[in-house]
């Protein structure tokens, strides 16, 4: 396809000129190019390596939030290196720091297991408590599509997938790469029950 540049000559209203430009070169002085927005993606490391028994369900509420926000990604830690985002088993209800975590910085999830034995999902608490590490508060009540109302929907609830609003909070929290800058309160949630 080859693509025409018109050249007006000055002073001759008749004498217009057709010069062939490949589609490669074409570029109008009428239309500007403008540079590819380019949106910056936060990377948080997470160490799960003292979440005995939660391995499946971690892999699966990070995947759930990898796979729902652009602008953030979660990846394990490799052995030795520092996270940001510390995953331990305990015996009490989930918590978890209210985020959102900056790069270089601290924050914490508990998977209690006093939820489970109640008969909470697994993978609906890994990834709400790191719905907190992404800034996230709790909104109890709430129905089962909302993965922050947590344990108010109930034990039946089974949804670990954040919902559009959830989504767009956590994309406005790290656009730009601005949880780099944001302050965070250090506040522990406790996901007990409501």
């Amino acid at each position: 396809m080859v693509h025409y540049l018109r050249l007006g000559i000055a002073g001759a209203a008749a004498g217009m000129l057709l010069t062939a430009i490949p589609a490669a070169h074409a570029v109008s002085a009428a239309e500007p190019t403008t540079p590819k927005r380019v949106t910056a993606q936060v990377t948080l490391r997470y160490d799960a390596s003292r979440a005995a028994g939660w391995e499946q369900a971690v892999s699966a509420g990070v995947a759930s939030w990898n796979g729902n926000v652009g602008n953030v990604k979660l990846v394990k830690a490799t052995p030795g290196s520092r996270a940001e985002i510390q995953i331990v088993a305990t015996t009490g209800w989930p918590q978890a720091t209210l985020g959102p975590v900056r790069p270089g910085g601290r924050a914490r999830v508990e998977l209690g297991s006093q939820a489970v034995s109640q008969g909470h999902d697994k993978t609906r608490i890994v990834a709400h408590e790191l719905g907190h590490n992404l800034g996230l508060p709790d909104t109890k009540p709430g129905p089962c599509s909302q993965l922050m109302s947590g344990s108010s929907a109930g034990t039946s609830c089974r949804n670990a997938v954040p919902d559009a609003a959830e989504r767009s909070r956590v994309e406005n929290a790290y656009a730009g790469g601005a949880a780099a800058h944001t302050r965070t309160g250090g506040r522990v949630l406790v996901d007990a029950p409501y």
